[in-house]
């Protein structure tokens, strides 16, 4: 299936989930947020959160500094 991710196109297996992706793409190690067609999904619901075909995730990460 085709997730689109920060405005970039990449393929999954069906069924995966939110913090699938964040494993594959070696992200979890990060401070971010997430969000999914425009609707934040909280950290501690990343584990069951599936996703659609051509759905959009938005990932932020939050990065400090003065």
């Amino acid at each position: 299936m085709k997730i689109i991710i920060n405005g970039e196109i990449k393929e999954f297996d069906e069924d995966i989930t939110l913090e699938i992706i964040l494993i594959e793409l070696d992200l979890t190690d990060k401070v971010m947020a997430a969000a999914v067609n425009m609707d934040i999904v909280k950290q501690e619901n990343w584990s069951s959160y599936k996703l659609c075909d051509g759905d959009k995730l938005e990932l932020l990460d939050f990065v400090g500094g003065g």
